[in-house]
């Protein structure tokens, strides 16, 4: 018997475990897939820490994470600045001083702050009801069209006006030369990758990889006292309250015969016509100097295609309208009626978490349960 089976080997999952090993507990994590660190898994190719599940870059205010974090793992002081890349035009990300210079042809934030005014007026927005009136409202026509509308439509797969406003209301605007896109005191990726992050969270804990506990949930349900599930909650209670909606990403790696491809980590292509959302360029996360990185005369990259989610596919971005809401309500009310079971994480909780995040939230259940 363990105290408890922890279903998921990723980030909450390992912290839940890590902790709860720490306090005397008899802990079992497992795992569908044949890997630890969930969507945070990095594997390593031609030397680079490929991250197989997109582009995670740890960033967060918290404090009590950054501190929990960093035992496990020391972090480089990679800065996200991505670029935006317009049919050939490159703007930089954030909106920042740089971008409106290069799409007005602007010099100072006086200039550039009268030029999204003038164009906000022209629209005459007053209240956005969509996601495509909030960006108007924000940034003017010019980037909406640009840098905004392409990209939000491949991401989500709808048009700008049918998506809610919300989405897009934490947009960074500034009028400085500040392109580091996360507004966080801490910052950096893993030097040795997420999985080695993760691993060291792990060790000393029994861990079971290529078990799918929906399979066989009553014998692994005899084995614990208490279950912590972090997988989809709709799947768990056989989707009998319907389907929970999800983006989908499909990513096309390749290992390129040159030292560098696109000079950034990240590069989003902005127009409709580019069936992508980004590239990713794999080395920059880790080497991003022109000295550093210079005995790897290779790289990696891999192009996003955000997709319409369905069954067997991996979920990535829960879709929070209205209509989802109401569907995960149904189950939150099944799931809190549950003696034995804790749902948590990204899938377990229907909600779309930064990393910090979900640190943040299993150490806050660990807290609430001592």
């Amino acid at each position: 018997m363990y105290d408890y089976l922890i279903v998921g080997a990723g980030l909450y999952g390992a912290v839940f475990a890590r902790e709860m090993t720490d306090a005397g507990k008899k802990v079992l994590v497992i795992d569908k897939r044949d890997h630890i660190a969930g969507n945070v898994y990095t594997e390593t190719k031609e030397k680079i820490h490929v991250h197989k599940y997109g582009a995670h870059i740890f960033h967060t205010n918290i404090k009590e994470v950054w501190d929990y974090v960093t035992r496990f793992a020391t972090f480089n002081r990679f800065t996200n600045s991505p670029v935006a890349n317009y049919k050939g035009e490159l703007y930089s990300l954030p909106f920042n001083m740089y971008t409106f210079n290069k799409m007005w042809g602007v010099v100072t934030p006086e200039e550039a702050a009268a030029k999204i005014e003038e164009q906000k007026k022209a629209a005459g927005i007053t209240k956005p009801k969509n996601l495509e009136e909030q960006a108007i409202s924000l940034v003017g026509i010019d980037i909406y069209e640009k840098l905004i509308k392409g990209y939000t439509e491949k991401q989500w797969g709808r048009d700008c006006k049918d998506l809610p406003a919300f989405i897009i209301k934490r947009l960074p605007v500034r009028l400085t030369f500040d392109n580091n896109y996360f507004n966080a005191l801490y910052q950096g990726i893993p030097m040795g990758g997420y999985t080695k992050m993760v691993e060291n969270m792990l060790e000393g804990i029994e861990v079971r990889l290529g078990e799918d506990y929906l399979l066989d949930r009553a014998k692994w349900d005899a084995m614990a006292e208490k279950i912590v599930y972090t997988g989809p909650i709709d799947a768990f209670y056989d989707y009998s309250e319907g389907l929970l909606e999800y983006r989908s990403v499909r990513f096309e790696t390749e290992v390129l015969d040159k030292p560098n491809f696109q000079g950034n980590a990240a590069v989003n292509y902005t127009d409709r016509e580019t069936p992508y959302t980004r590239i990713i360029e794999h080395k920059w996360f880790e080497f991003g100097k022109d000295d550093e990185g210079k005995d790897i005369p290779k790289t990696i990259i891999s192009r996003e295609y955000s997709s319409e989610w369905k069954k067997g596919d991996e979920p990535y971005y829960p879709v929070n309208d209205e209509k989802n809401a109401a569907v995960y309500a149904k189950y939150k009310a099944l799931a809190d009626k549950e003696e034995k079971i804790i749902f948590g994480g990204r899938l377990g909780e229907y909600k779309y978490y930064d990393m910090d995040g979900v640190i943040a939230a299993a150490l806050g259940k660990i807290k609430e349960m001592r």
